[in-house]
């Protein structure tokens, strides 16, 4: 699916023609600036930043089994991103969820909002959670450690 790529893509591709402009008028150094930082947005942007995301049938098995929660995400979400970087390496032991590759997942989010697409939400124990504080979900996963 596609749908995930094209924020990343539209970033570099805008990022290179800045870029270029800038290197037409003679500053080389400050293209290679440009374009960089393009390339950081989108790779901030771009599914890889995330965990290998799982459908939400496979996810709520999986939680069930070993407790952890499951968020439901979707990509060049700033508050998905925030949660995933606040969290840090802790981010790996949850189950992750695209709603935009999974139909069922953006079903069970728009469920849990009252219709409403609104990620990150986070269900622990079955309770779905609209933008916890990363810190809590952090203690969402003490038990298991």
């Amino acid at each position: 699916m596609t749908r995930p790529w094209i924020r990343p893509l539209l970033l570099v591709l805008g990022g290179s023609v800045v870029a270029a402009g800038l290197l037409f008028r003679g500053s080389p150094a400050a293209a290679v600036a440009v374009l960089l930082v393009f390339m950081a947005f989108a790779g901030v942007n771009s599914p890889l930043v995330f965990p290998q995301s799982i459908g939400w049938p496979e996810a709520q098995r999986r939680s069930a089994a070993d407790g952890r929660p499951v968020v439901l995400w979707r990509p060049g979400c700033t508050y998905c991103m925030r949660l995933r970087l606040r969290l840090g390496r802790s981010a790996r032991r949850l189950h992750w969820v695209d709603i935009w590759r999974d139909p069922a997942g953006a079903a069970a989010v728009r469920e849990a909002n009252d219709g409403n697409e609104t990620v990150p939400t986070v269900v622990v124990k079955g309770r779905p959670h609209t933008n916890p504080d990363p810190e809590w979900v952090r203690e969402q996963l003490a038990p298991s450690a």
